[in-house]
């Protein structure tokens, strides 16, 4: 209806606003609780082993966990889009290079479609460690890749000890490394009795 030259919205056009915010409210809300619990199921791997994985990387040779123990293990989700993983992937592969004579052992998880991205990404950046495409199923054994960066350290022992979710200052990531790398290794210790 015209009001003095100009449109009003009529009272049954005007009732659709509400339904619709609180239909975005209720959207929101469980958008919210589901990267809440995925946060929530990643934080319940604190100081449990983490789980274990075998599958192909980019080279085509198997990267299982299990291999790594007895080692430090950083696993790094990312993605190509993701400039954060940008951004920390060539530290990463100097920690590789400078913390690898004491056990430590970077592991990168692609969760890109498609690996031709991932592979140049990978080609671009240098990296020296191995990096292997993930899927949803890997994902959600490490309680949902909802956010990228995400990254785990990964004692000697195969026990998750910390998890960093989103950019995150990598001066921070690194004393927790080298604070996993100071404890012995599992055959140390028992040679300490």
């Amino acid at each position: 209806m015209k009001v003095g030259g100009s449109l009003a919205c009529t009272p049954r056009v005007t009732s659709y606003a509400p339904r619709c915010a609180l239909l975005a409210g209720l959207v929101a809300a469980l958008l919210a609780a589901s990267a809440a619990g995925a946060a929530f199921a990643a934080d319940n791997l604190l100081n449990k082993n983490a789980p274990e994985f075998a599958i192909r990387d980019l080279d085509g040779r198997t990267v299982n966990l299990a291999a790594f123990r007895g080692k430090v293990v950083l696993l790094n989700f990312w993605a190509t889009w993701c400039a954060p993983c940008q951004v920390e992937m060539p530290v990463f592969a100097a920690w590789q290079r400078q913390y690898a004579p004491r056990g430590f052992q970077v592991i990168g998880i692609s969760m890109d479609d498609d690996p031709a991205p991932a592979r140049h990404l990978v080609e671009r950046l240098k990296l020296n460690y191995p990096v292997a495409m993930g899927d949803e199923r890997l994902g959600a054994r490490y309680g949902g890749v909802l956010g990228l960066p995400l990254t785990f350290l990964i004692d000697r022992n195969g026990v998750v000890r910390a998890r960093f979710q989103g950019e995150t200052d990598v001066k921070v990531i690194e004393i927790r490394v080298r604070a996993l790398l100071a404890q012995p290794r599992p055959q140390e210790k028992s040679h300490a009795r």
